[in-house]
């Protein structure tokens, strides 16, 4: 099936409900909103209703037990959404017929973290009244969503970036769930040095400007979104690509003009600061010996937020029963923070991972 995941995913952008399938085998394309009831969340705070944006591709089977046994779960990084995941470099090279997670064989789901994508977030209406999220909130959150769906076991969870952080709390708190976990761009341990400098600009940058308004603006403070903008952008790049791509000052300033124009009409001030404040008091580290699924752990040499030579990756990962650290070299096949969406760089590892037996 030549780019058949991209042609399920270009069917599945304008669908709100289960796709009539051509025979009994053809894989669901569903999309649609799960709705947690009186989520309370790690702050204390709560709300009536949290509602969690999905996608999921192809369908469950379940063993001779009953037991789901063809659940992924694919966790998105800050600022964006499961739909990032339906491209040509990613779904392209993994959802395809005979891929990795060909959606013929595994039921494939992509939520929206809490305060991301369609999923409740402040700039529904609440903004700074919004209840602070973390990263375990996000985490629980999908729990729920997987329950509603009647998922009782994953045999695959991988995560980019925010969604990295996620998937270390995914097999510390259900490790009985999880046949095998893949982290892409972070680390366990908390957020410091130039990764949580960079945060904090953002957010001085959104509450210092004076038409922010405590979060009740009428229209976006564009000065503050432009520094935040320029900000993200940096951190998610790499310098061998984008020399290549902008090898000259006018491709360069243009390409700034165009990235700007493009993403400052979708960024929402209050939506990303609560994003990019998620993480402040995030730690993974004190539990990496509860895992006992099999870890495939990808960093990328030139990666800005967690750049190789802290050493940290290659400290952690000899706490793992059953973990192994792949730091992927620069090159201009890599892109930085940005490499996770780039899945043929790291493809061959996922295939060496879900070949390991899963755990007892």
């Amino acid at each position: 099936m030549k780019s058949g995941a991209l042609i399920a995913c270009a069917i599945l952008l304008g669908q709100t409900r289960p796709a009539a399938a051509a025979t009994p085998e053809a894989p669901r394309h569903v999309e649609g909103d799960f709705v947690a009831e009186n989520f309370r969340f790690a702050s204390g705070e709560s709300l009536p209703e949290v509602r969690i944006h999905f996608t999921a591709l192809g369908k469950p089977h379940r063993n001779a037990q009953g037991r789901v046994d063809n659940a992924v779960l694919l966790l998105h990084g800050m600022n964006a959404s499961g739909r990032s995941f339906l491209t040509e470099r990613f779904a392209g090279v993994l959802f395809g017929k005979d891929q990795p997670l060909d959606i013929n064989r595994f039921y494939v789901i992509l939520p929206d973290a809490i305060g991301h994508g369609t999923s409740s977030r402040p700039s529904d209406g609440l903004h700074m009244q919004f209840p602070h999220y973390n990263i375990a909130d996000m985490v629980q959150a999908q729990y729920l969503l997987l329950a509603d769906l009647q998922v009782d076991h994953l045999r695959l969870v991988l995560g980019t970036s925010t969604g990295c952080l996620q998937t270390w709390l995914w097999g510390e708190q259900h490790p009985e769930l999880i046949d095998a976990l893949m982290p892409l761009a972070c680390l366990p341990v908390p957020i410091a040095g130039r990764n949580r400098v960079w945060r904090e600009l953002i957010v001085e940058a959104i509450r210092s400007d004076p038409e922010w308004q405590q979060g009740e603006y009428k229209v976006e403070p564009a000065a503050a979104l432009r520094n935040a903008a320029g900000l993200l952008l940096l951190s998610g790049s790499a310098p061998l690509p984008m020399q290549t791509a902008l090898p000259t000052r006018a491709a360069a300033d243009g390409f700034v003009a165009e990235y700007m124009n493009r993403e400052l009409p979708v960024l929402d001030a209050n939506d990303l600061l609560y994003q990019v404040d998620a993480s402040a008091e995030y730690d993974a580290s004190d539990g990496l010996e509860k895992i006992r699924a099999p870890v495939m752990w990808v960093n990328s040499a030139d990666d800005f937020t967690n750049p190789p030579e802290l050493g940290i990756a290659e400290r952690q990962v000899k706490r793992l029963k059953n973990g192994r650290f792949v730091l992927l070299p620069a090159s201009d096949q890599t892109h930085g923070h940005g490499t996770p969406v780039w899945a043929a760089v790291w493809r061959q590892y996922l295939e060496q991972l879900l070949a390991l037996p899963s755990p007892p």
